[in-house]
């Protein structure tokens, strides 16, 4: 835990100086449904509208895993699986949350990865890959996890890229690709892994961006994007590329009206663009269109305040900011609307302590937030956002009246 606490806010102290550094009421009634939900562990519905009430309710903390930050999670389509991370100590630790039960089951540690943290993992469909990371010296190893069978395979390492943290990885459909992160002079390599044949084929360097730390990547339905981060002299930079795995190939990103430099952002991508946002001690950020080759500013009207380690998914319809650090830990959000081009914050009522360094998914109707760390520990705690449309419930059913005489 005392590492990532210092990577957080060694990372904001050095980047400030570089620089020069209501929740919505419910009626009476509504309050009450309220009530009962959170006691449930559900999140408020408003039969009426058939839309979720921009509402926290906590996670369950029974069998919860050991407190962690920089650590991983993934969304299976039914449970969330966390893994590794930071705590007291380093961790190969995990375990799968379920929101409709709100329950937590511990993941199997026969044959599972060696410690670590600031490693990345892709969800497969069928199985969880995490690679890379750190002990305390870089690593290049990784597993693959079945929840189904609650076990571990090992990964071949022939022809893996080299040992790395604070990279990134991707999920095609068919392989994960791995790029950049901490190593010698920085990390401009990657690999992709194909885990049908468990073999590793190393990307190309050619026209690639230049090697980099706490960068973002997103997967199209046909390329990689990358983008921002540090570069080798530890300046932040706003370049990036579009690596397409078909043809080997990387080709820049666009400079002109893209965001200011920037690392510890996130990314996010809607189908048709990225959008990125934050940063250290940054409160803006810029939409993407690849097939253009453009970037579009976000607005900042009613923009959160800036942060960096926070996290960010996208609904279908909205990306979800929440959490990380300005001058101290917050556990404020807001959602970006990039049809309106617009901010709505989230409520902070029930909502997770203030976090940084925590993990973040989308269930298809709610965000679930957990672990992190605060000024003074590891967090294990954590809390289901609902804002998004869910189906109206069936109507009860009522007995058929008899005839009129």
């Amino acid at each position: 835990m005392k590492h990532t606490c210092w990577v957080v806010l060694t990372g904001i102290a050095v980047f400030a100086l570089l620089a020069v550094l209501t929740p919505r009421s419910l009626s009476a009634g509504r309050a009450g449904d309220a009530k009962t939900n959170a006691i449930r562990g559900e999140p408020y519905f408003n039969i009426a509208t058939t839309q979720c009430i921009d509402y926290w309710a906590a996670t369950s903390s029974t069998n919860v895993p050991e407190a962690r930050g920089e650590h991983t999670a993934v969304w299976t389509g039914s449970e969330m699986i966390v893994w590794g991370g930071d705590g007291n100590t380093y961790l190969n630790t995990g375990a799968r949350y379920n929101p409709i039960t709100d329950s937590w089951t511990a993941t199997n540690t026969t044959n599972a990865p060696s410690v670590r943290y600031s490693h990345t993992a892709v969800w497969t469909g069928s199985e969880m890959i995490v690679w890379g990371g750190s002990d305390g010296n870089s690593l290049n190893t990784g597993g693959r996890y079945n929840p189904v069978t609650d076990s571990w395979t090992s990964m071949n390492t022939t022809n893996a890229p080299s040992a790395r943290y604070y990279h990134t990885a991707v999920w095609t459909g068919s392989e994960m690709i791995v790029w950049g992160g901490n190593g010698p002079n920085g990390q401009n390599t990657g690999g992709r892994y194909n885990p049908v044949t468990d073999t590793w084929t190393a990307t190309t360097t050619i026209n690639a961006p230049t090697g980099r730390i706490f960068h973002t990547a997103v997967w199209t339905g046909s390329e990689m994007i990358v983008w921002g981060g540090n570069d080798n002299y530890g300046d932040t930079v706003n370049t990036g590329g579009r690596y397409n795995p078909d043809t080997d190939s990387w080709t820049p990103t666009s400079i002109p009206t893209a965001p200011s430099p920037r690392s510890y952002h996130t990314a996010v991508w809607t189908s048709s663009e990225m959008i990125v946002w934050g940063g250290v001690l940054l409160n803006t950020g810029g939409r993407y269109n690849p097939g253009a080759d453009t970037w579009t500013a976000t607005s900042s009207t009613n923009v959160p305040e800036g942060r960096s380690g926070h996290t960010a998914v996208w609904t279908g319809s909205e990306m979800i900011v929440w959490g990380g650090l300005d001058n101290t830990f917050l556990n404020t959000g807001a959602r970006y609307n990039p049809t309106t081009d617009s901010w709505t914050a989230t409520s902070t009522t029930n909502a997770p302590d203030a976090r940084a360094s925590h993990t973040t998914i989308w269930t298809g109707s709610e965000m679930v937030v957990w672990g992190g760390s605060s000024v003074t520990a590891a967090l294990d705690s954590g809390g289901r956002y609902c804002a998004s449309p869910r189906l109206v419930p069936s109507p009860r059913p009522r007995p058929t009246p008899a005839p009129r005489p």
